[in-house]
């Protein structure tokens, strides 16, 4: 094949491929366009502040490693990290997130999003960091979630999460920051939370405090069981002063009963004394 055939050919082959990397930064990642957009319908936005966030004023959410829609970070032309935190959005947190395939941190923090936590996110493989804390978020919390192998945080204090701490999430190896303080869990705390090997504590005391019927280490009392220590504290002085009382009233009956058995003897001796 002559010389200048053999570079026609990669001339062309070279102009297809900046042609469909050019095609693919335009149009974007469908599954990213898609998790985008779906949230955004999900949510209130009182204060504007996802405006750009709805077709058709996007079609690339990405391009490179930038993104001009705000609180997104690409990677490689996919969604990196969505952060959203403390901009007052309502709503609930929609289950086409989990479109977001390449999504490593997801923090919709301090907000006042309701609802239940998807259990789809279970699909986002890639998943280190979850923070959906300072929210109204209600139900339980999906034992599907350790399917993100990757969580090294995970924080949901200041909901109102109700119902267990699923014990799987003892077994998320790389997790170093766990909080569900300030929520409605009941139950025991997996002990794969509590201690490390060596029963060093793993989480201490702040990360589970606030949900009263939550027990167990490292917690310093299991208030689901027995009594607390002002109840035994108020049983104790009760039945002291009960006591007390009882001791008081026999004794003044036991006073009583020898007064009287003195009067009668002091009669019965005067009417026996003779009269001169």
């Amino acid at each position: 094949m002559p010389a200048n055939h053999r570079f026609s050919y990669r001339l062309i082959f070279l102009l297809l491929l900046c042609f469909k990397t050019a095609q693919r930064l335009v149009s974007g990642d469908p599954n990213d366009e898609a998790c985008l957009a779906n949230l955004r319908l999900s949510l209130e936005d009182p204060a504007n502040n996802l405006i750009n966030w709805t077709k058709p004023f996007f079609s690339n959410p990405c391009s490179g490693f930038t993104s001009y829609l705000p609180g997104a970070v690409c990677n490689n032309g996919r969604i990196y990290k969505l952060s959203l935190t403390n901009l007052s959005l309502r709503g609930s947190i929609s289950p086409f997130l989990s479109n977001c395939t390449n999504l490593q941190s997801l923090d919709l923090s301090s907000n006042q999003i309701s609802g239940e936590i998807p259990a789809e996110l279970q699909l986002l493989v890639n998943l280190a960091v979850l923070n959906l804390s300072s929210n109204r978020l209600s139900g339980q919390i999906s034992p599907q979630l350790t399917l993100c192998a990757y969580l090294n945080v995970i924080d949901l204090h200041d909901n109102q999460l109700s119902s267990q701490i699923p014990e799987q999430f003892g077994l998320l190896a790389r997790l170093t920051a766990f909080d569900v303080s300030n929520n409605k869990l009941s139950g025991p705390i997996p002990v794969n939370l509590a201690t490390r090997n060596g029963n060093f504590p793993r989480f201490n005391s702040s990360s589970f405090v606030g949900n009263k019927k939550l027990y167990g280490y490292p917690l310093e009392e299991m208030k689901s069981k027995g009594l607390s220590v002002i109840a035994i504290v108020g049983i104790g002085l009760g039945s002291g002063i009960a006591s007390l009382v009882i001791s008081f009233t026999g004794v003044c009956i036991w006073l009583k009963m020898t007064e009287k058995k003195m009067e009668e003897g002091e009669g019965k001796i005067s009417h026996s004394m003779p009269d001169y």
